[in-house]
């Protein structure tokens, strides 16, 4: 993995555990433009009672309303790979390339991403993997009520 990726993806990896230190689905996500990171976010929908507030909804809320031109230059890191919801933003927004942390835990649609001319890379952390199968072993079905929504 190179040494930007792993930098980045690190990141999301906190806002991953943030969110299970509050109780929530361990996912995070950071947005990054030119290097810097403009926004950083991590799945809320438990913590909130949301039913929007996954990592990249909660991520890309709080890097604000960027110009579209800024969109373009980004780079989303999240810990698994999207959703549809999720894909959607980042075809609204035109970000141009994903890296996930792993897409085994929950296969998003990474076809449609690919079609609409994001660059997708998966990095199959087994940091990440290993981080949601805890989550899932200990909380199955919170897990199975919030899968039953998105699939």
């Amino acid at each position: 993995m190179n040494t930007k990726h792993h930098k980045f993806i690190q990141e999301a990896i906190k806002e991953a555990r943030k969110s299970l230190d509050e109780g929530g689905i361990p996912i995070g996500a950071v947005l990054v433009e030119d290097g810097e990171i403009v926004g950083r976010g991590h799945n809320r929908l438990i913590q909130d009672g949301s039913t929007i507030l996954h990592a990249e909804m909660d991520c890309l809320e709080s890097a604000g309303k960027l110009r579209g031109a800024d969109y373009k230059r980004c780079t989303l890191y999240t810990t698994l790979v999207p959703c549809d919801m999720c894909s959607g933003l980042i075809l609204l927004y035109k970000i141009p390339k994903v890296v996930a942390g792993e897409n085994e835990t929950f296969p998003g649609p990474e076809d449609y991403l690919e079609e609409h001319d994001v660059e997708l890379v998966n990095l199959d952390l087994d940091e990440c993997k290993e981080l949601i199968a805890e989550y899932i072993r200990e909380n199955r079905e919170v897990w199975d009520q919030e899968i039953e929504r998105v699939s």
